[in-house]
């Protein structure tokens, strides 16, 4: 009995604690640290306030949410600031408490600029990917070199990743192949499940999969015929995005070296950045290097680089807004 009487206690004191940080962070702030002690509070897995947050119509990702209380990422687009004033109430604090907080550190810390994936987030995609993959039956080594491919990436006026497109030419290196599977990675926010999947030229569109947090997309791209080893096929696709916020950079990984790489983003004229930049990363937890100004084109709106012959690791183009 007094075991019982103890355990009470210490839930108690616990509890007050808990009221107090959360009395705390309301006041103070930051925004991420109210978040994580209302969170805390209530007691919620992420994955109920994301249930939670459904029934108000709004959706957000776990790992969104994870991000916000950890600080990685602040919520900004307007189904972001919904979300917030949800949480409001699912969470039990005062009207606009979260809010003015979020306020507070805009205007403190400025507008968010993503400076690209971080190395978590890449690490989560790569898991997802390889699920993604086996729910296809894929295998990483798919029987194809890679000779060319280029890649064109447009930009809409609301400064969103709009749509790319990609022309591969490829060859076999073993017999029997008789598809390419697409990797399509949005932008943080984006929604893969509202995404597109448009084979353009000497292949159909097979089977697509999504993982709506990490907001990695896969899509089967059919060959009209098997390929025999050193047989080449030429093709093209298209992915229809324009479910994320703004977007900073494209970037593209590579397991191995290859053939010859060529990437151009184009920029709507009612949404034109105010510089761009290549750049080249050895692995996902290495620093970027290799920045090189590029010069955007008056006419086309673009920006492009090309790779003779691409190495193993990332290339990407970013740019900064006004």
């Amino acid at each position: 009995m007094r075991h019982g009487t103890e355990h009470a206690d210490v839930v108690t004191t616990e509890a007050d604690l808990t009221a107090a940080e959360l009395e705390t962070a309301l006041r103070c702030g930051p925004f991420h640290v109210a978040l994580r002690a209302a969170i805390a509070a209530r007691g919620l897995p992420l994955q109920r306030v994301q249930h939670h947050l459904s029934r108000y119509g709004v959706k957000v990702g776990v790992t969104s949410l994870s991000y916000w209380q950890q600080g990685a990422r602040r919520p900004q687009r307007p189904e972001s600031l919904r979300a917030v004033r949800a949480l409001e109430e699912i969470l039990h604090v005062p009207d606009e408490s979260l809010i003015r907080l979020l306020a507070e550190t805009e205007e403190r810390l400025g507008p968010e600029r993503p400076a690209g994936r971080s190395y978590r987030s890449l690490v989560e995609a790569s898991g997802v990917l390889e699920q993604l993959l086996a729910e296809l039956e894929a295998p990483l080594d798919g029987g194809l070199h890679t000779i060319g491919h280029h890649e064109r990436v447009r930009i809409g006026p609301s400064r969103e990743l709009l749509a790319r497109e990609s022309h591969h030419i490829v060859r076999a290196h073993k017999d029997g192949v008789d598809r390419y599977v697409a990797v399509h990675h949005g932008d943080p926010g984006c929604a893969p499940e509202r995404m597109t999947v448009r084979a353009l030229e000497n292949c159909r569109t097979g089977r697509v999969r999504w993982h709506h947090d990490t907001g990695v997309l896969v899509a089967e791209l059919l060959f009209d015929i098997r390929l025999r080893t050193g047989d080449t096929c030429l093709f093209r696709y298209r992915v229809e995005d324009g479910t994320a916020g703004v977007s900073h950079e494209y970037v593209r990984g590579f397991g191995c070296s290859g053939g010859q790489y060529a990437l151009q983003v184009g920029f709507d004229e009612r949404a034109l950045p105010a510089r761009c930049h290549r750049f080249t990363q050895h692995t996902a937890a290495a620093p970027r290097s290799g920045h090189h100004e590029l010069a955007l084109s008056n006419r086309h709106r673009s920006v492009h680089l090309v790779e003779p012959r691409v190495r193993s690791g990332i290339l990407g183009i970013g740019w900064d807004w006004e």
